[in-house]
């Protein structure tokens, strides 16, 4: 990529090895697999490649081992043309490797990570400021590089840029890692869970509104099969789930916030990114890995211009 990005990501970039099966096998009974797969994963890593698949000028920053199963991890960035160029590796094996075991009729997962040492996550002194305030947009999910992320996302915050946050879905209170980046946070785009996590009520209204007394100005909790909950200062309103013939529901939230980026990019309401994004959502469920389903632009349009939905843009 010669050019800055238009969305720069930093965070989370995992290798999945996917086993698609219906009955988890056990030491005395092993149990036939109906799919497999190596896809890229990760809550960061995932989103950036479906804004780029979508149209987007996106780069990521993160970290990566140097074996094969980094060059398995990165391949996916480099088919869709997010820029690695601000990637830092780290000697030795691929430490982000995660097991999803998919269940055949229902497209639900469980998650293993491997286990070993895992290195040292992002400085902010390996961090271009330049490359990423050049950005309008960051994607975070304050995971991994803390130090990185909080210096990352004041940069942003100066510059005047958007921060886009990933709150992974939570029936725990949120980190006080997480409680020290949202304030500089514009867009928080949750899992189910988080928003009672963070403001202690369990009506996502109220705590949508409590979320944005915090600094986010648009707060969107998507909750599966169930769509998504959207408060802004001037609405609040539910988005309801497409119905597609789900083989994988793996990657579908990061998927999500991907697509909500590019919408944002193109000046859509809040209500047409939330249609949108659960439009791809949907989309990408209907192949096995967090990645392979994502669809183009053009196919998410078709999509929803066959159900006869407006984007209201």
């Amino acid at each position: 990529m010669t050019e800055f990005p238009q969305i720069v990501g930093l965070g989370l970039a995992t290798l999945d090895v996917l086993i698609r099966l219906q009955d988890m096998p056990t030491w005395e009974h092993g149990t036939p697999v109906s799919g497999f797969r190596f896809d890229g994963g990760g809550l960061v890593g995932t989103a950036m490649v479906a804004a780029a698949k979508l149209g987007a000028l996106v780069g990521f920053v993160g970290t990566a081992g140097t074996d094969e199963a980094a060059e398995l991890k990165l391949r996916s960035f480099v088919e869709s043309g997010v820029d690695l160029s601000r990637l830092v590796r780290r000697d030795g094996p691929e430490d982000q490797i995660v097991l999803v075991y998919v269940h055949a009729d229902t497209g639900e997962r469980v998650f293993s990570g491997v286990r070993g040492g895992r290195r040292e996550p992002l400085r902010s002194e390996e961090l271009d400021e330049e490359y990423i305030t050049s950005a309008d947009y960051l994607h975070i999910d304050g995971l991994l590089h803390h130090e990185a992320t909080l210096q990352a996302v004041k940069w942003m915050h100066d510059a005047g840029k958007t921060v886009v946050m990933d709150g992974s879905k939570t029936d725990r209170p949120v980190s006080e890692r997480h409680r020290q980046i949202i304030p500089y946070v514009d867009v928080l785009i949750t899992g189910e869970g988080y928003a009672r996590g963070l403001t202690g009520l369990d009506d996502i209204w109220q705590a949508g509104r409590a979320v944005l007394q915090m600094g986010p100005r648009i707060f969107c909790e998507t909750v599966g099969d169930r769509g998504c909950y959207t408060v802004t200062h001037d609405e609040q309103f539910h988005t309801p789930a497409f119905q597609v013939d789900v083989v994988d529901t793996t990657g579908a939230g990061d998927v999500f916030h991907g697509a909500y980026i590019v919408a944002m990019m193109r000046g859509w309401s809040p209500r047409g990114c939330a249609l949108f994004s659960t439009a791809v959502s949907a989309l990408k469920c209907t192949a096995l890995g967090g990645r392979a389903g994502i669809p183009t632009f053009e196919h998410t349009i078709e999509f929803l211009q066959a159900r006869g939905t407006d984007l209201d843009a």
